[in-house]
């Protein structure tokens, strides 16, 4: 699926190859990947130096968990749509899911551009 408009996404996840294949599979389906982070405090950093669209972000992180860098997005000035992904399923975060402020949930197996703009029309 080609977007018309190029949506600006921030891949946070600590694996690198992780992050390449997602860049190029979300840019081969016309998402605009401004940037990368590894961890909480880079994500957080992005998130207000480059202003995305969605911050696609990974659960378990080096220094804090995605829950957490979720919170304290959403309580900042810059307020991206905020997909959590994880190589666990969603039942693994059932509860933390359902009180955080992120859109959606995507399992890293099932990341594509389509289940992207699902969540984020």
């Amino acid at each position: 699926m080609m977007r018309t408009m190029r949506t600006k996404v921030v891949i946070v996840d600590d694996h690198e190859q992780f992050r390449a294949s997602a860049r190029a599979m979300l840019e081969s389906e016309g998402f605009a990947v401004v940037g990368e982070a590894q961890n909480a405090e880079e994500a957080l950093e992005a998130v207000m130096r480059l202003r995305p669209d969605i911050l696609l972000l990974d659960v378990q992180l080096p220094d804090l968990n995605g829950f957490e860098v979720a919170r304290r997005i959403a309580a900042g000035a810059v307020r991206p749509a905020i997909v959590l992904m994880s190589s666990r399923s969603a039942a693994t975060y059932a509860v933390q899911l359902a009180i955080s402020p992120a859109c959606g949930f995507i399992a890293k197996v099932n990341l594509s551009g389509a289940a992207l703009a699902v969540l984020v029309p």
